[in-house]
């Protein structure tokens, strides 16, 4: 397969006949509730719907034995993170491509790869031949100082960021779904934030340190910090965001960081238009850190979240996974 850019781009020329299809099927996901499940009686597809996230690796094994040139993950970020997470140990850097289905409550990648909401199995393998492709390497996190095998996903945060995913599940309850309920939750956190007391669980964040680089060179605090804690902390290969905010300045492409010191109120009152891309003339003089890294560590006191699921305190290393090849309209 040629390999394209970041961008989007046509299908490589050998990629012209109808390709062998693996599809992880989600069944708990938002959107599925039983859809496309016809789709398993076509030739040279192979269905499975794996109920428990261990049951996985021995489904790609499959796949992989199989010679598949496309596999499908029908369901929402969650899905896609454990999918790609067994997948590390199946395919190492060798992945057929990939589509995804915007089948969850949340679909972070999708919004990135710009697939349309309504996207379904057949419209992915139909774009096997005649779509486009965008690459992606995911962020893997692994564990540093304890066992335990690297997890890899797309949006790694931690401090109000995992406060923010909890009350993003409240919106879910409340019937908000994808860019809506980011937005309502980020606006919701900036006004928890700017009008709380430092004891304010989104305010005061989580203590952490970051060790950028294999120099391990740590990010400093403004000085407005707290001692060893960071407000909030994101970190994301991805380029495009729900409801169009910017979360990483102008960094666009690879593994980016921002972290956020104590937060003075004045940047939180100004927080919406930084989201929607106003540039500060000096960002690090209020507490704001935009990196991008190739690595970094992560030491961490709280849970800390990888597409929406909460994992353990500890250290952990943080880079870049190998390319993944999505097919897209």
């Amino acid at each position: 397969m040629v390999e394209h850019s970041d961008r989007t781009g046509p299908p490589a020329p050998a990629e012209s006949g109808t390709p062998v299809v693996g599809v992880i099927y989600n069944p708990r996901s938002h959107r599925n509730q039983g859809r496309d499940l016809a789709f398993a009686d076509r030739p040279g597809v192979h269905f499975a719907q794996p109920q428990e996230r261990e049951e996985i690796r021995a489904v790609l094994e499959d796949f992989r034995a199989k010679s598949i040139d496309l596999l499908i993950i029908n369901g929402g970020d969650g899905t896609v993170r454990d999918v790609l997470t067994a997948g590390l140990g199946v395919f190492g850097e060798q992945w057929p491509a990939l589509a995804v289905l915007p089948k969850g409550k949340t679909n972070a990648l999708n919004v990135d790869l710009g697939a349309p909401s309504g996207w379904g199995l057949a419209d992915a393998v139909d774009a096997w031949v005649k779509g486009g492709r965008v690459i992606r390497r995911p962020v893997v996190v692994t564990p540093v100082d304890s066992e335990g095998s690297a997890l890899a996903g797309f949006i790694l945060g931690g401090g109000g960021y995992s406060v923010g995913i909890r009350a993003g599940q409240e919106a879910h309850r409340l019937g908000a779904f994808d860019s809506l309920a980011v937005v309502a939750t980020a606006g919701w956190g900036v006004l928890q934030a700017l009008f709380g007391s430092d004891a304010n669980q989104w305010r005061r964040g989580a203590r952490m340190e970051l060790l950028l680089g294999d120099a391990r060179e740590p990010l400093a605090h403004a000085g407005a910090g707290y001692e060893g804690r960071r407000s909030v902390m994101l970190a994301s290969t991805l380029e495009r965001f729900p409801g169009g905010i910017r979360l990483f300045g102008s960094l666009r492409e690879g593994l980016k960081i921002v972290a956020l010191d104590r937060p003075a109120r004045r940047v939180l009152a100004m927080m919406p238009l930084l989201l929607g891309g106003l540039k500060l003339a000096n960002p690090e003089r209020w507490g704001i850190h935009y990196r991008a890294t190739s690595t970094f560590e992560l030491v961490i006191g709280e849970p800390w979240i990888l597409d929406g699921e909460a994992f353990p305190a500890g250290r952990y290393r943080v880079s870049e996974g190998p390319a993944l090849t999505f097919v897209v309209p």
